[in-house]
């Protein structure tokens, strides 16, 4: 697992050991900075459910402003903080140790761009994104990585469904800020 480009890229990462942890394939994650990759630069970003915490490295290597990297597993979070310090991003990071769900409902910060990669087979995906809107600006995206058979809501708040992809056994699901119609 390496960072794509940027300033750190071809950095290797760490990830986390154990049958549960599913890093985001380089398919899928070049395809989500593919989609994004003009909405980046000087963006604040969340990366929930941050695992190793490469889905927010990457906007930062990409010129994001700063990125809130949030994961309820200790040794996610240490691996998170190793994998900035190796890429030299620390300085525009913050990460939390604590439950998404519950940043979500109690975080006064809004972003720009929100990365969301939860485990897969709990709906926290599905729990997640009513929650989204209250921290995200107008204008922004929402990056959401499941499993293909979860189902997701055609429309978040102001925010709907721009691009769906399949890749294997993943569903890539962006939404964009769509202004409600004045007629």
């Amino acid at each position: 697992m390496r960072v794509i480009t940027g300033s750190a890229k071809g950095r290797r990462l760490t990830t986390l050991e154990g049958d549960d942890i599913r890093p985001t394939a380089d398919k899928v994650k070049g395809a989500i900075f593919n989609s994004i990759q003009f909405d980046i630069e000087g963006r604040r970003v969340l990366d929930l459910f941050a695992g190793s915490g490469q889905l927010g490295i990457e906007a930062l290597s990409r010129g994001a402003a700063k990125a809130v990297f949030v994961d309820l597993s200790r040794s996610a979070v240490k691996v998170i903080n190793e994998n900035l310090a190796h890429c030299l991003l620390t300085e525009n990071a913050v990460v939390f140790n604590g439950d998404g769900l519950s940043y979500l409902k109690t975080t006064r910060e809004k972003f720009d761009i929100i990365l969301i990669d939860p485990p897969y087979k709990k709906q926290l995906a599905s729990k997640a994104l009513p929650l989204l809107p209250a921290v995200l600006n107008d204008g922004g995206i929402i990056v959401c990585e499941t499993a293909l058979d979860e189902e997701l809501p055609e429309k978040v708040g102001s925010f709907t469904v721009a691009k769906q992809d399949t890749y294997s056994k993943t569903k890539l699901t962006i939404y964009r800020y769509c202004e409600e119609d004045s007629e």
